[in-house]
C-alpha cells in the first residue's frame, strides 16, 4: 500500500532536492570557470589514480569490470525497467511512469549539460580506458545515484520496513562511491565530474519525490 497523505512529507525532499541542486549549480560554475583550486585538486586525484591504475594492471581490470558491467548506467536503466514492469503489473501504471520519467529526466539532465559544458575528459600518453561524450557530469555516478535513490524512495512510499530501507540505501550509498572511484580510477573523468553525477542524481529524485507528494497531498486528501 502507499503511503497515506498524512505520511508523505514533500518539504523534506524538496528542501533536499533544492539545496542539491543548488551545490551542483555552484559547482558547474567554478567548472566552467576553471577555478584553479578545484582545477588543482581534479589534477592531482587524477594523476594519483592513473599512476596506481598503470601499475596495477588486475585491479584495473576489476574496475573496469564494476564500470562497465555491475554499475554502467544501462545497468541502471534495465533494473529500473524491471521496477517500472512490477509496478505496471501491480496496477500502479502512473507510478511506473513517474519512475520512468525520473529516469528519463535524469538521462535528459546530464546529456544537456555534457553538450552545454563540452569539458574535455582526462588524457593520458597510457590511458588504462577510454569513454565517449564530454566528461561534466559523470553519467554513471548520476545513473546508479539516481536508480538506487528510486529504490530507497519506492521502499519508502510503498512502506517498507526500516531495515529493508536501510539496506537498500547502504547498497545505494556504496555503489554511488564505488562507481565514481571505477571512474576516477580508471582515469576518464575529473573528481568534480562524478560529484557532479552525485548532486545531480540526488536533486533529479528529490525534487521528482517532492512533485509526486504534493500530487499526492492534492489529489487523495
Amino acid at each position: 500500500m502507499l503511503l497515506a497523505p498524512s505520511e508523505t512529507r514533500p518539504a523534506v525532499p524538496l528542501r533536499t532536492g533544492l539545496v542539491c541542486a543548488l551545490l551542483a549549480g555552484v559547482l558547474l560554475v567554478a567548472v566552467v570557470a576553471q577555478w584553479d583550486p578545484l582545477m588543482a585538486w581534479d589534477r592531482l586525484t587524477a594523476d594519483g589514480l592513473h599512476r596506481r591504475a598503470v601499475a596495477d594492471p588486475g585491479l584495473t581490470h576489476l574496475n573496469r569490470i564494476l564500470s562497465d558491467w555491475v554499475w554502467d548506467p544501462w545497468t541502471m536503466r534495465a533494473l529500473l525497467a524491471v521496477v517500472v514492469a512490477v509496478l505496471l503489473r501491480r496496477g500502479e501504471r502512473l507510478l511506473a511512469l513517474w519512475v520512468a520519467a525520473t529516469s528519463g529526466l535524469g538521462t535528459a539532465v546530464q546529456q544537456g549539460l555534457k553538450a552545454a559544458v563540452g569539458r574535455d575528459r582526462p588524457r593520458w600518453p597510457d590511458p588504462v580506458d577510454s569513454a565517449g561524450y564530454a566528461a561534466f557530469p559523470s553519467g554513471h555516478a548520476l545513473s546508479v545515484t539516481v536508480a538506487f535513490g528510486l529504490l530507497v524512495w519506492l521502499l519508502a512510499l510503498h512502506g517498507a520496513g526500516r531495515r529493508a530501507r536501510a539496506a537498500v540505501l547502504a547498497a545505494g550509498v556504496l555503489s554511488a562511491l564505488g562507481v565514481g572511484f571505477t571512474r576516477l580510477f580508471l582515469g576518464v573523468h575529473w573528481f568534480s565530474d562524478v560529484l557532479g553525477g552525485w548532486l545531480i542524481g540526488v536533486a533529479v529524485v528529490a525534487l521528482s519525490a517532492a512533485a509526486h507528494a504534493r500530487w499526492a497531498l492534492k489529489h487523495r486528501g
